[in-house]
């Protein structure tokens, strides 16, 4: 299954064929197509978002595929640290499924690596909070974005790492998607770590929200407050 971006992007190539050949003068596009260009639009194309350049190298996500990440990220799941939180430990077919859900899905929500320097090194989720579940427990905003993350290597955890990517994928996101204006997360509240990072890369807690499998900070980084924090 290719990724939600590499569909969306089909279906803005069919709207346009339908726009040349079969519209009548003054309709640019087939009303049938609309909600699909409508829904390639959820994300803006994370694939095309580019590097961030950080302290410690230039960061890019990448979106996810099975075929080539699946052990990759298998292995990731079953360390006990990601594991407490992200409850996916187990063979591959877990890992797969869950990825699945998504690759699968209309594009609102898009699993990718982080890649910092060349080197896969992290796991994220970037989706649109406003058309989530997570919207029924805060007051939403069109186009708020949301991200779930880990740090795949333990190495890599405890020196301030997550508060650098953090920075740079919430750049990247206010950078590519102009109508974004909140950036937002729900780390689970016991994950005191998780919720120190967001708070040290400009995100603000707002309040507890209790979802259905756990009680989340709701963390929030606004545009508007970009360049303060």
């Amino acid at each position: 299954m290719p990724p939600a971006e590499t569909t969306t992007s089909t279906a803005i190539g069919l709207a346009h064929h339908e726009a040349d050949h079969h519209e009548p003068p003054g309709h640019r596009f087939a009303v049938g197509l609309l909600p699909l260009l409508a829904e390639a639009d959820l994300l803006d194309s994370p694939a095309g978002w580019g590097a961030f350049p950080t302290p410690v190298g230039a960061f890019r996500l990448e979106p996810a595929r099975p075929g080539r990440d699946l052990p990759l990220l298998t292995r990731w799941m079953n360390d006990p640290d990601v594991a407490a939180y992200w409850e996916l430990a187990g063979a591959s077919a877990v890992t797969a499924a869950h990825l699945r859900t998504q690759l699968d899905g209309d594009g609102r929500s898009i699993p990718c690596l982080g890649v910092l320097d060349g080197t896969p090194m992290s796991y994220w989720e970037i989706y649109r909070a406003d058309l989530d579940p997570v919207s029924r427990h805060y007051p939403a905003r069109p186009h708020d974005t949301g991200i779930h993350l880990l740090i795949g290597d333990g190495t890599n955890r405890g020196r301030g790492l997550g508060t650098t990517l953090l920075r740079a994928v919430t750049e990247l996101v206010f950078d590519n998607r102009p109508r974004c204006t909140r950036v937002i997360a729900e780390p689970d509240i016991r994950n005191t770590p998780s919720v120190s990072a967001f708070l040290a890369a400009g995100f603000r807690y707002a309040t507890e929200i209790e979802l259905p499998e756990k009680r989340a900070a709701l963390m929030i980084r606004d545009r508007s407050l970009r360049n303060l924090l």
